[in-house]
């Protein structure tokens, strides 16, 4: 029987070669993405902001969100925002933060049940205040930057400084893009988003790490062989790994996406986007970053017999 073969033996990608086009792009995009922040900004849910979350279920057939739009619209509210996810008769009811603390969002709780009246069931409620806010706000960097921190120091443990650098480099370039992706959509970005970021840093970190153990079983095995061409070597034996995986990865997230609760879409949008990124830093930042960051071999001709892959 013969095997199926994702990326046929003698597939030659030019990964190296191609960094004098993916390393000005990636300054690019992430220029891009770091502008877009500061003039755009993040569409803050309200985890972040601070507001009212109810989610309610019509008891009487699908809910009509145009009438309810009019009624809590009628209300003096502020910004309203009325999401319909799952069945049609699911609803989720965003009110801004009132003035007044807690006890004026809870006010507003009461007012909406009033309004809507007793055609609804309330599965949950949830009021979040300025103070729990700015903690989750604080909390949620200080994830991502242990994260970042973490890895650095595993990676240098593991490897040496140099692989140790180039991962964060390429985790940075990835955590950038992203938050550049939710500046240009301006989809919210809540705590969810923050569980994304942290995912798509350790599926970017994963993927780095088996092509660096890769590249270190090289440096071990071809140690005249030029650094760029052990490296492209090393890239193109776990192409195939690369595509399985990704594309796995992909296909389970875009069901999420187009089948999913509405809930889960900002972080199930942020992981398709990150998927892709990811591979990609990993294919033409990380791996091409060891050239500038020093890691030789002791460059010379090397016959056929020992350039060959095992």
């Amino acid at each position: 029987m013969k095997l199926l073969r994702i990326v046929p033996d003698e597939t030659n990608v030019p990964f190296m070669r191609l960094r004098h086009l993916t390393f000005p792009l990636s300054g690019f995009l992430s220029l891009v993405a770091i502008a877009l922040f500061f003039v755009v900004g993040l569409n803050f849910g309200i985890d972040f902001r601070g507001g009212t979350l109810i989610e309610v279920r019509s008891k009487s057939g699908p809910a009509d969100l145009s009438t309810m739009r009019q009624k809590l619209g009628d209300a003096n509210f502020g910004e309203v925002q009325l999401q319909q996810f799952g069945a049609p008769t699911e609803v989720l009811i965003r009110i801004a933060q009132q003035a007044g603390g807690e006890a004026a969002q809870q006010a507003v709780v009461e007012k909406t049940k009033e309004l809507l009246g007793a055609n609804y069931d309330y599965r949950r409620v949830e009021v979040v205040g300025p103070r729990v806010s700015g903690e989750l706000v604080q909390n949620g960097i200080i994830g991502v930057l242990v994260a970042m921190i973490g890895i650095f120091v595993y990676l240098w443990f593991r490897f040496e400084w140099q692989f140790s650098v180039g991962a964060t480099i390429a985790t940075m370039h990835d955590v950038v893009l992203t938050i550049g992706f939710y500046s240009l959509t301006q989809v919210d970005f809540d705590l969810s988003s923050v569980a994304a970021i942290l995912t798509i840093m350790g599926y970017s970190v994963n993927d780095t790490v088996v092509i660096y153990d890769r590249i270190r079983e090289m440096l071990r095995r071809y140690k005249r062989m030029p650094i760029e061409e052990l490296l492209d070597m090393a890239m193109n034996t776990t192409l195939s790994r690369t595509i399985i995986t990704s594309t796995t990865a992909f296909l389970a997230t875009l069901g999420l996406f187009l089948f999913g609760p509405a809930v889960i879409q900002s972080f199930v949008q942020a992981m398709l986007f990150g998927i892709v990124v990811g591979v990609y830093s990993s294919a033409f930042i990380a791996a091409p970053l060891l050239i500038y960051l020093g890691v030789r071999t002791q460059t010379g001709e090397v016959s056929a017999g020992e350039a060959a892959p095992a």
